[in-house]
């Protein structure tokens, strides 16, 4: 599989977070593409390939989601839900990253079967580690380190 069809999908209706989350993955030299849809909708939509994301070269199904909770149409708790119930989509790996730190909401989404919570860090660099661990455990495409 090349790099461009390795994308992450970023379902995040806070710009700032979009930008700053963009800005980790280029620190931590994270080359794959990062498909962003701003709310829930928009999110099943992409993933079920929907127009206006019926282009599956413009618009690749991810190896990876990135999930906010808190979205505008369709929550990201729906979205998950909607996820798990698609037999060719259910064993995506999703994340959540929320600033939420309410144990129902974390309860909730394991319950659903999301496979990572993580609560949005203040700090940036402690953005970047996340980053960087989240390539740990998912397969995203890495500069070559400098020698």
């Amino acid at each position: 599989m090349s790099k461009e069809q390795e994308t992450i999908l970023l379902v995040e209706d806070n710009h700032k977070d979009v930008l700053l989350l963009q800005r980790a993955l280029r620190k931590a030299n994270i080359l794959n593409p990062v498909q962003v849809v701003n709310d829930g909708d928009a999110a099943v939509m992409y993933l079920s390939g929907q127009e206006p994301y019926g282009d599956r070269t413009l618009y690749p199904l991810p190896v990876l989601v990135l999930l906010d909770l808190k979205l505008p149409r369709r929550s990201g708790i729906e979205v998950l839900m909607w996820l798990r119930q698609q037999p060719k989509l259910k064993r995506l790996p999703v994340v959540v990253l929320s600033s939420s730190k309410e144990y129902a909401d974390i309860n909730n989404v394991y319950d659903i079967g999301v496979n990572a919570y993580i609560v949005k860090p203040v700090a940036f660099n402690e953005l970047v580690e996340i980053v960087m661990t989240l390539n740990l455990h998912w397969i995203i495409f890495n500069e070559k380190p400098q020698i």
